[in-house]
């Protein structure tokens, strides 16, 4: 079953997005979580993040003064 969730990390400086992240994939066995960060950092961390849990990010899209990214697992 698919699953798809949002975080919105807006505003918050790490480590915050980054367990909101890890928090959000704890949550969800398969699917999309779509993640908006407004720094390069916590874009990188998040993406770092996804990978060592066994998620690809499977897009990262500028998004204004922010960042749009998409990690996704499929089982």
């Amino acid at each position: 079953m698919n699953n798809n969730t949002t975080v919105d990390a807006r505003g918050l400086s790490c480590p915050q997005p980054v367990i909101l992240t890890l928090n959000a994939i704890k949550k969800m066995n398969d699917g999309e979580i779509i993640i908006l960060v407004d720094t390069e950092t916590s874009q990188e961390n998040v993406c770092r993040a996804g990978k060592s849990q066994g998620w690809e990010t499977a897009e990262v899209q500028p998004e204004g003064d922010a960042y749009r990214i998409i990690l996704r697992k499929e089982i």
